[in-house]
């Protein structure tokens, strides 16, 4: 669906995007997140033909982004993180605007606003102003103006921010929604709790680099390195720690009352191995689980192997 090769965007004297490459399949979620001044709202706006980079290519359903930016246009919406509504309009009128932007049929956006209204919960709002909405409410109206025109793509920055926590468990459940209807989204934010509860990808960048780019699904993720294991015992205390923090393939993360949480830097065929090494060393294991890491976790696992290579 998305595909970037060599992607490098300069504002002056500074590079906001370095020579980034990656794919993204369709109908799947991706957590955009690094630190502020990362590069995320860039690479977004250039995603979405907003912004023009010094070098690279941007694919988007096989559409070239730079020599063809009004279909590109016509397949992707981008949400920044202000809604820029105009307050003078009712609802309605603002999703007749913006279906008549892009070309609709009168009857046939009619019938579309009907629908995303009652698919956004905002059909008692369609003859109030937007600019006597709440907050939450006029995010929704601003997603509404995002999807109108069925987009297949929809790029959304710090959607959340200034929520209420009813607002934002609403938004996580609509994303979901979007997804399983067939569209494919990027969303960038800094609640990571929050953008683990929908996505299904994450990637990272950080000065303008892509750090880490990965599936959130153990189902997926336990066949590669670097798995998240609980190693249940019979018994723990100060010496098994220090055994266990002897193989150079764990990295211990967390302790509870008798297993470890470590993150291991092998595939499922050398657990095996691993079971048998820590037998084999006296440790007193019980088992050992693949679980899944949280966003938080892999977020600062992968921030921390960037400083460990500086």
């Amino acid at each position: 669906m998305i595909k970037v090769e060599k992607l490098t965007f300069d504002y002056p004297n500074k590079r906001a995007l370095d020579n980034i490459s990656f794919e993204i399949e369709p109908q799947t979620i991706t957590a955009l997140v690094g630190p502020n001044g990362a590069g995320k709202t860039t690479l977004l706006r250039t995603l979405a033909a907003l912004d023009t980079p010094l070098s690279g290519k941007m694919f988007i359903d096989n559409y070239d982004v730079l020599r063809f930016p009004k279909q590109v246009h016509r397949l992707c919406s981008f949400l920044p993180d202000f809604y820029g509504l105009y307050d003078s309009l009712t609802v309605a009128q603002c999703l007749t605007f913006t279906g008549l932007s892009y070309h609709l049929e009168s009857k046939a956006l009619e019938l579309r606003i009907s629908t995303v209204l009652e698919k956004l919960n905002l059909s008692e709002y369609r003859n109030s102003l937007a600019g006597h909405l709440s907050r939450g409410l006029r995010q929704r109206l601003a997603i509404a103006q995002a999807i109108v025109y069925q987009p297949k793509v929809l790029f959304l920055d710090e959607p959340a921010s200034g929520l209420d926590p009813e607002a934002r468990m609403q938004l996580s459940t609509l994303l979901r929604n979007l997804r399983a209807e067939g569209m494919t989204l990027i969303v960038s934010s800094h609640i990571l709790s929050e953008l683990e509860d929908y996505s299904t990808h994450m990637m990272m960048i950080k000065n303008g680099k892509l750090i880490k780019h990965c599936a959130l699904d153990i189902s997926t993720e336990q066949e590669k390195s670097n798995n998240y294991l609980k190693i249940s015992l019979t018994a723990l205390d100060d010496a098994i720690l220090k055994a266990l923090s002897a193989f150079k393939n764990l990295t211990l993360k967390s302790t509870e009352k008798l297993s470890v949480i470590v993150r291991f830097d092998g595939n499922v065929d050398a657990q095996h191995q691993l079971l048998k090494d820590l037998i084999a060393h006296n440790i007193p294991v019980c088992g050992i689980q693949a679980i899944k890491p949280s966003m938080a976790e892999v977020y600062l696992d992968a921030s921390y192997d960037t400083s460990d290579k500086k």
